[in-house]
Protein backbone atom coordinates (compact mmCIF):
# COMPACT_ATOMS: atom_id res chain seq x y z
CA UNK A 1 0.00 0.00 0.00
CA UNK A 2 1.56 3.35 -1.04
CA UNK A 3 1.78 6.41 1.17
CA UNK A 4 -1.39 8.53 1.24
CA UNK A 5 -0.98 11.58 -1.00
CA UNK A 6 -1.50 14.03 1.87
CA UNK A 7 1.28 12.37 3.89
CA UNK A 8 3.52 12.34 0.81
CA UNK A 9 2.97 16.08 0.28
CA UNK A 10 3.86 16.76 3.93
CA UNK A 11 7.10 14.79 3.66
CA UNK A 12 8.06 16.52 0.42
CA UNK A 13 7.37 20.01 1.82
CA UNK A 14 9.30 19.27 5.00
CA UNK A 15 12.42 18.10 3.14
CA UNK A 16 12.40 20.06 -0.14
CA UNK A 17 15.34 22.33 -0.83
CA UNK A 18 13.24 24.67 -3.03
CA UNK A 19 9.50 25.10 -3.56
CA UNK A 20 9.28 22.77 -6.58
CA UNK A 21 11.79 20.20 -5.35
CA UNK A 22 10.53 16.64 -5.46
CA UNK A 23 13.56 14.69 -6.62
CA UNK A 24 16.53 15.73 -4.53
CA UNK A 25 18.23 12.99 -2.51
CA UNK A 26 16.86 14.51 0.71
CA UNK A 27 13.26 14.22 -0.50
CA UNK A 28 13.80 10.72 -1.87
CA UNK A 29 15.35 9.50 1.39
CA UNK A 30 12.56 11.10 3.43
CA UNK A 31 9.88 9.43 1.29
CA UNK A 32 11.63 6.08 1.54
CA UNK A 33 11.92 6.50 5.31
CA UNK A 34 8.19 7.21 5.62
CA UNK A 35 7.40 4.12 3.53
CA UNK A 36 9.85 2.01 5.56
CA UNK A 37 8.17 3.12 8.79
CA UNK A 38 4.77 2.20 7.35
CA UNK A 39 5.94 -1.27 6.27
CA UNK A 40 7.66 -1.86 9.62
CA UNK A 41 4.34 -1.29 11.39
CA UNK A 42 2.62 -3.64 8.95
CA UNK A 43 5.19 -6.36 9.57
CA UNK A 44 4.77 -6.03 13.33
CA UNK A 45 1.16 -7.13 12.88
CA UNK A 46 1.75 -9.61 10.03
CA UNK A 47 4.91 -11.48 10.91
CA UNK A 48 4.65 -14.08 8.15
CA UNK A 49 4.23 -11.64 5.26
CA UNK A 50 7.50 -12.47 3.51
CA UNK A 51 6.61 -10.66 0.28
CA UNK A 52 6.33 -7.39 2.17
CA UNK A 53 9.54 -8.16 4.06
CA UNK A 54 11.37 -8.51 0.74
CA UNK A 55 9.97 -5.18 -0.45
CA UNK A 56 11.03 -3.56 2.81
CA UNK A 57 14.58 -4.83 2.40
CA UNK A 58 14.69 -3.42 -1.14
CA UNK A 59 13.56 -0.01 0.11
CA UNK A 60 16.16 -0.05 2.89
CA UNK A 61 18.87 -0.86 0.32
CA UNK A 62 17.73 1.92 -1.96
CA UNK A 63 17.73 4.40 0.92
CA UNK A 64 21.22 3.25 1.91
CA UNK A 65 22.51 3.86 -1.65
CA UNK A 66 20.99 7.35 -1.73
CA UNK A 67 22.51 8.16 1.65
CA UNK A 68 25.91 6.92 0.45
CA UNK A 69 25.59 9.16 -2.61
CA UNK A 70 24.71 12.17 -0.47
CA UNK A 71 27.56 11.34 1.94
CA UNK A 72 30.07 11.38 -0.91
CA UNK A 73 28.72 14.59 -2.49
CA UNK A 74 27.91 16.86 0.47
CA UNK A 75 28.63 15.65 3.98
CA UNK A 76 26.89 18.55 5.73
CA UNK A 77 23.60 17.84 3.90
CA UNK A 78 24.00 14.15 4.75
CA UNK A 79 24.58 14.87 8.44
CA UNK A 80 21.62 17.24 8.62
CA UNK A 81 19.32 14.75 6.94
CA UNK A 82 20.13 11.77 9.15
CA UNK A 83 19.70 13.94 12.24
CA UNK A 84 16.41 15.33 10.98
CA UNK A 85 14.99 11.91 10.09
CA UNK A 86 16.46 10.11 13.08
CA UNK A 87 18.30 7.56 10.99
CA UNK A 88 21.13 5.93 12.87
CA UNK A 89 24.27 5.17 10.96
Amino acid sequence: MPLPSARKREVIQANARTTNDSGSPEVQVALLSARIDQLTEHLAAHKKDHHTRRGLLRLVGKRRRLLDYLHSRDFSRYKGLIEKLGIRR
